[in-house]
């Protein structure tokens, strides 16, 4: 029981194991419509279907919940731009490429992505060290990608990552699915805009 209060694993049985997924899509679901602090585990279990107290057999605590949802947003954000920087060795095609990965992702109707987007580990201070070392995974890819930029001598480029990231991470306050701009051609637009002409 203590390994799961450490390492945020959900506790194991043939019946639990069951209903795992619909709990997980169900906290995503929640945790992203109405934010971490606003979604009680009386919530998650009465859209689940069962008692609060059977949501225990699973988690031991609503932060081990989240950090079980965290952890599977951040691997399928990886896995998506993982695989479109796959398709080039070019610096700037490679960074666009991640750029669009990462805005379907978060844009899309995938409550485990924008989850990692929404909540900041300081939001849940017993699994933030849990949730940092989440997000820095992701975010050495990016470290990767910036790292391997023709800039210009001098580039903060830990400033340049920051930025870039925090602009595709607001987008999901103002982007429309119905406007004229698909992630792909913002994507493109966020590149322009960064990258150094002349």
């Amino acid at each position: 029981m203590m390994a799961s209060v450490l390492t945020g694993a959900p506790r194991r049985s043939a019946h639990a194991d069951s209903r795992l997924p619909q709990i997980l899509d169900t906290a995503a679901h929640l945790f992203c419509t109405q934010g971490y602090q606003g979604t009680t585990v009386r919530d998650i279990a009465s859209a689940v279907g069962i008692l609060p107290g059977s949501l225990y057999c699973h988690f031991s605590t609503k932060d081990d919940l989240l950090a079980a949802v965290y952890v599977r947003g951040v691997d399928q954000i990886c896995a998506a731009v993982e695989a479109a920087i796959a398709r080039t060795a070019e610096p700037w095609p490679r960074l666009e490429a991640a750029c669009v990965a990462h805005l379907e992702a978060i844009l899309r109707d995938d409550d485990y992505a924008r989850v990692v987007v929404r909540v900041r580990p300081t939001d849940v201070p017993s699994v933030a060290q849990r949730l940092i070392k989440d997000r820095n995974r992701y975010e050495a890819q990016w470290l990767a990608l910036i790292k391997a930029l023709p800039l210009p001598a001098g580039t903060d480029r830990k400033a340049f990552r920051l930025m870039l990231l925090g602009a595709l991470n607001w987008a999901p306050n103002w982007y429309r699915a119905d406007g004229a701009a698909s992630p792909r051609t913002l994507a493109r637009h966020f590149i322009a805009m960064f990258k150094p002409h002349g």
